[in-house]
């Protein structure tokens, strides 16, 4: 499993579903971007996920993303590799929980197991148009269904499967520029602008923060608002997306083979059990709704006090549902992308603005952590201070190499 994302076919991605991440896609407004699905596809197989002969290629994705996903597929055989193309649908996302009888939610998705003991690279489009859209499903079901299929998260990390995720949160939706208070014309300006950066710029950056914070001891997070967070990283890996599956990646294995675009973060698990302090979110999305004021507090590495101001009562009732693990502080998250711009006054909220801070609370695996529990709180924090031991990292929400 970010990863982030499950990079997944049908089964898995309804698990994804429920996840904080929000899923989403744009067609019409596509084309007002001028966006060149040929090239897209392309650069997708051949620079993104590094495609070569003899490659099995998950290629996912939905309805709307036809002529895309048949350039992707076909890109793939240009390389001498094998697509399989499988589409998903909010329609279809929903049925299988409204219609599936619940007797079924603790079974294992037996055909994506297999099929990942079988693929060698995933790319993936999000597709869906909805937000929030599984908001009424008991929790205890989303808890076991996700329970069941943790062991198809494992084998994507163990088997080094290469992914490419399109979309990463911000993919521009009706729906999701509505959530933010945007127009979806700006939505779609700021996510090609994110995914259209200069990849090798961007990869120097990376490099330079993974610097930082591969030789720090502690990262000290603060904010006017109440945050002071220290917590422990010393020895412990870090991660680029920079947009490429650079060979170095590809030898390194696990989560250094995954890029989630539009690209720009650096992330890390760190040493459990060192989180002190606590997290104050002025605004957290959860199923589609606000939570205003929400503060998380960590006492030697776990969650101890969830509160808000406003909007809590649904994700406290999801994370009751959950079992060990999800208390667990998982991941820092550094945005590192130029290009998205956060249009001031609006409710924009993602990973991989410059200067961003983002911690996760749970599933961490995708980041190099041990927590493989399919439950992850994803909390950003704009105009944050990051210190990694004496160095100014992040000021006031502003980059500083």
């Amino acid at each position: 499993m970010k990863s982030k994302y499950l990079f997944t076919t049908i089964g898995v991605v309804l698990i994804a579903a429920f996840l904080t991440f929000q899923i989403i896609r744009c067609t019409h407004h596509q084309e007002k971007a001028e966006v060149d699905l040929e090239a897209l596809a392309q650069k997708l197989v051949v620079e993104c996920c590094a495609i070569h002969e003899g490659d099995f290629v998950l290629v996912s994705g939905g309805v709307r993303d036809m002529e895309l996903l048949e350039n992707i597929a076909v890109n793939v055989r240009k390389q001498g590799a094998f697509p399989l193309v499988t589409i998903g649908s909010d329609r279809m996302t929903r049925r299988m929980w409204t219609d599936v009888p619940e007797k079924y939610d603790s079974q294992l998705s037996a055909f994506d197991f297999e099929l990942y003991n079988l693929i060698t690279a995933d790319i993936s489009v999000d597709f869906s148009e909805t937000v929030g859209q599984l908001a009424d499903i008991p929790p205890e079901r989303l808890a076991a269904r996700s329970k069941a299929n943790e062991p198809i998260s494992d084998l994507f990390y163990e088997r080094n499967i290469r992914g490419v995720n399109l979309g990463n949160g911000l993919y521009p939706t009706a729906a999701l520029a509505d959530l933010f208070d945007v127009s979806q014309d700006e939505l779609v300006e700021i996510f090609w602008s994110g995914v259209n950066v200069d990849y090798t710029e961007l990869q120097t950056t990376g490099e330079t923060v993974k610097a930082v914070l591969e030789t720090g001891k502690e990262v000290h997070i603060t904010n006017p608002n109440g945050t002071d967070l220290k917590v422990r990283i010393e020895g412990r890996p870090v991660f680029v997306s920079d947009g490429v599956v650079s060979a170095d990646d590809i030898q390194r294995g696990g989560p250094a083979c995954q890029v989630y675009l539009p690209a720009g973060e650096v992330y890390l698990a760190p040493i459990v059990g060192t989180a002190e302090g606590q997290v104050v979110v002025d605004r957290q999305f959860f199923q589609g709704k606000e939570i205003l004021g929400l503060t998380l507090v960590f006492k030697e590495g776990k969650l101890t006090s969830m509160s808000a101001q406003s909007g809590l009562e649904p994700l406290k009732v999801s994370y009751d549902a959950y079992g060990s693990g999800k208390e667990l502080f998982g991941v820092i998250d550094v945005g590192i992308n130029p290009n998205v711009n956060v249009i001031p006054g609006s409710k924009i909220l993602t990973w991989m603005p410059a200067g961003m801070v983002t911690v996760v609370l749970g599933s961490n695996t995708w980041a190099g952590g041990d927590n493989n529990i399919n439950f992850g709180l994803t909390s950003f924090l704009p105009g944050c201070t990051l210190e990694v031991d004496e160095k100014v990292l992040v000021e006031n929400g502003v980059l500083k190499l």
